[in-house]
């Protein structure tokens, strides 16, 4: 048996050791405690959802066509005793010439259809001048198909804008706006009758503004991408506010529906050819005897100018009044009673609205210098 102090010894040799070795485990030469749980995690807030993105957002035409849709009306004119039923422009005429032929009623009247819209509650249309051309009767349907026989006051075919009369009352009324506060690449409507469809509605933007074709025409149209057809002439093309800012006139076509290209005559030139009309039964407009042409770039530089801006006069008639008051080929207008010229449109629908025999004043650009005459128009005949 062993000796019993040895044994103790032993041991507390042994405790010892221990004690060193788990000294050694701890940096500080003591024992740790044991780590406290760390606390719960603190969940983030979920993120707020985000909205869906959104596209462009296209206007609503709803309103206007309730507010608007009863003051157009549809326009039927009639001829009398034709050798030819059906006429251009009439809803049915390109369907029978491309599958066909036009037919030959012989002397039964022919109709073709167009559209207007209603200015005054007392019965006062505005519509195109070739939709009542040679008409013998001229009858208007209303939206709540009411039918009444017009009265022609007028019609100006340099403008194609014509103002007739059927005899009624309280009659609703399209809201005239104001066609140089429309840019291109905003939103218009138009509403006729198309091919006869009565009422129709369709939407497009501006093209262009101050077109001028070469049809010898004083307007400055409004081009716009609305599909208009054959029966639409006449009506109105509204802004997105309601407002009327041009008549539907013309089409650019190959096949004599629409393609893509639409000209409305701007209200404020109606609206002045219709004052006219309704006072006098007539338009009187004054002329000056040139001929114009658009000023290019290379012409431009050509003259000395900074810009494009103006009217190049190309020609001027031998003892008419622009060669009375000393106006020259080559000679650019940059104004004219008072008010600025900057493209041919502009010029010649400027000597249109003046009152003939009137002495205006007339700005223009000669040999790199700005001179100012005074120009008296003449009575424009034809």
């Amino acid at each position: 048996m062993a000796d019993l102090p040895f044994l103790r010894r032993i041991a507390a040799l042994a405790a010892i050791t221990t004690a060193l070795l788990l000294a050694a485990c701890s940096p500080s030469g003591k024992e740790q405690a044991a780590p406290a749980a760390p606390p719960p995690a603190v969940q983030a807030p979920a993120p707020a959802p985000t909205a869906p993105a959104r596209g462009i957002e296209l206007p609503s035409f709803v309103k206007l066509v309730k507010q608007a849709g009863p003051t157009v009306v549809n326009i039927g004119a009639i001829q009398k005793g034709k050798a030819s039923g059906l006429r251009r422009g009439d809803p049915l005429y390109e369907f029978f010439r491309r599958f066909g032929g036009v037919p030959d009623t012989g002397e039964s009247p022919t109709l073709s259809l167009g559209s207007g819209f209603i200015i005054s509650q007392d019965g006062y249309i505005l519509t195109n001048a070739h939709v009542i051309d040679q008409a013998d009767e001229v009858i208007v349907k209303l939206t709540d198909k009411r039918e009444f026989k017009a009265k022609v006051i007028g019609a100006d075919v340099y403008t194609d804008v014509a103002l007739i009369k059927i005899n009624a009352n309280a009659l609703p009324v399209v809201k005239i706006g104001d066609p140089s506060k429309v840019d291109p690449g905003e939103w218009v409507a138009a509403i006729g009758a198309p091919f006869g469809f009565e009422n129709s509605v369709t939407v497009g933007v501006v093209s262009a503004k101050g077109r001028l074709l070469p049809n010898g025409s004083f307007v400055p149209f409004i081009q716009t991408d609305v599909a208009v057809n054959p029966g639409n002439s006449g009506g109105p093309l509204f802004s997105t506010n309601g407002e009327v800012i041009g008549i539907n006139s013309q089409i650019y076509s190959e096949t004599g529906g629409y393609m893509g290209i639409s000209f409305a005559i701007p209200i404020d030139i109606a609206v002045g050819i219709a004052k006219q009309l309704r006072e006098t039964g007539k338009v009187v407009r004054g002329y000056l005897g040139v001929q114009l042409q658009e000023l290019t770039q290379d012409i431009a530089s050509s003259l000395g100018l900074k810009d494009t801006n103006g009217a190049l006069i190309s020609a001027v008639q031998r003892g008419g009044p622009a060669d009375k008051a000393g106006i020259k080929p080559g000679d650019v207008v940059v104004a004219f009673n008072g008010q600025p010229v900057q493209t041919t449109a502009d010029f010649a629908r400027l000597v249109g609205e003046t009152k003939p025999g009137t002495s205006v004043s007339m700005d223009v650009l000669r040999g790199g210098k700005k001179e100012t005459v005074k120009v008296t128009p003449g009575v424009l005949k034809g």
